[in-house]
């Protein structure tokens, strides 16, 4: 009876684990993903099937490099590769085609990386964009994140003051007149509108979390056969959602700012007619 309480309060420790380890990550996911859909939605109405190409020229392959991306480090075999297609009448914007070892568990895992690849391309790209083109407010944004070293978000009203801060720090009025700026606005709103995960991607990344929920609880087994707790170095590593949290929201932001904009050629267009 005590080895069956072992097994079940390990079960369940281990999904907690879980979700603090990707937690953070998959919500930032559905939410982007909430808001992308109308996002599509208003470029549809307003301009055809083709209006989602109106940001799926960069957003589209920044997504499928997310998976490409993945694919190479994880292990997988890469079949084919589109990294985006403008005349397909699916829907299907690009697509990274690839097999894997079934019976490799570091391949399995693999999954659930590549599956939110689109994520860590996207909010990657993302930075990497506002420290080229707008470095003032990239400056900005880690001073407020860093602070010695450590970790300055502890909340909600932490991230919130990060949102902000990010908006402020964005549209600043040195930045309004800086060229490079709005490039990056262009970017920002590409990217982030075609951040979110398909359904596809969704399967993808499902079987690579129950792989990584195996692993987690055969190495809660091992720990509490050896006496020792991992459950402290797994709250440890999950600090890092605290970054996860805050570089995402500008992500958020932009695909906030995409959906106003698609939001107002809507209206426009149908106020015009």
């Amino acid at each position: 009876m005590e080895f069956l309480l072992t097994i079940i309060n390990a079960m369940v420790i281990s999904l907690v684990e879980l979700v603090y380890l990707f937690g953070v990550m998959i919500a930032v996911g559905f939410i982007i993903g909430f808001i992308e859909r109308y996002i599509h939605t208003y470029l549809v109405l307003t301009f055809g099937r083709r209006g989602i190409l109106l940001t799926a020229w960069i957003g589209t392959p920044i997504h499928e490099l997310g998976h490409l991306l993945q694919c190479f480090i994880w292990g997988h075999r890469v079949i084919r590769v589109k990294l985006l297609l403008s005349n397909n009448t699916n829907g299907v914007l690009g697509y990274v085609e690839h097999q894997y070892n079934r019976n490799s568990i570091y391949q399995q895992v693999g999954n659930f990386f590549i599956g939110v690849g689109p994520i860590i391309s996207g909010i990657t790209t993302l930075i990497v964009g506002m420290y080229l083109l707008v470095p003032q407010s990239f400056y900005s944004l880690t001073t407020l994140i860093y602070q010695d070293g450590s970790f300055k978000l502890g909340g909600v009203e932490e991230t919130f003051g990060v949102i902000l801060a990010l908006i402020s720090g964005l549209f600043s009025l040195e930045n309004v007149v800086n060229p490079f700026f709005w490039i990056y606005v262009l970017l920002g709103i590409c990217i982030s509108s075609h951040i979110a995960l398909s359904k596809q991607d969704m399967k993808g990344s499902a079987r690579g979390l129950l792989a990584i929920y195996v692993v987690l609880l055969l190495l809660k087994l091992v720990t509490i056969l050896l006496g020792f707790d991992s459950h402290i170095l797994v709250l440890k590593l999950a600090q890092y959602n605290t970054y996860v949290l805050a570089y995402s929201t500008i992500g958020v932001l932009f695909a906030l700012l995409a959906l106003l904009i698609s939001f107002i050629l809507y209206k426009v267009k149908h106020m015009i007619i």
